[in-house]
């Protein structure tokens, strides 16, 4: 029968047992400038959300 020579770490052993994962967030194109921003947020470079000039640039 396998038994381990050493006793494993929690460090270790939590090492292995991680989800932890880069993702790339969900990126729009603005209808205005073409620019590409964060859905449901005002547009950076021009100021538009949902068609509409909200922020004064």
């Amino acid at each position: 029968m396998a038994v381990p020579k050493q006793r494993t770490s929690k460090k270790v052993k939590n090492q292995r047992r991680t989800h932890k994962k880069l993702h790339v967030p969900g990126m729009i194109e603005c209808s205005n400038c073409g620019e590409y921003t964060k859905p449901h947020h005002v547009c950076k470079s021009c100021g538009h959300y949902d068609g509409k000039q909200v922020v004064e640039q």
